[in-house]
């Protein structure tokens, strides 16, 4: 049996979060502005409006 589609909701919301958290360590611990650059874009791809400054 599927999942509702308010569990698929949070589920989806969860792993964003979870994504973002990952991100957040990755951008924090880059070195080059270019390598943050990178991060920033996939991190806007999963969120538009994210901020890591």
């Amino acid at each position: 049996m599927g999942r509702i589609e308010r569990t698929r909701e949070i589920a989806r919301r969860r792993k964003r979060r979870a994504q973002l958290k990952k991100l957040r360590t990755r951008y924090a611990a880059a070195g080059t502005e270019a390598e943050k650059a990178e991060i920033l874009a996939r991190a806007r791809r999963m969120s538009p409006f994210v901020t890591f400054e």
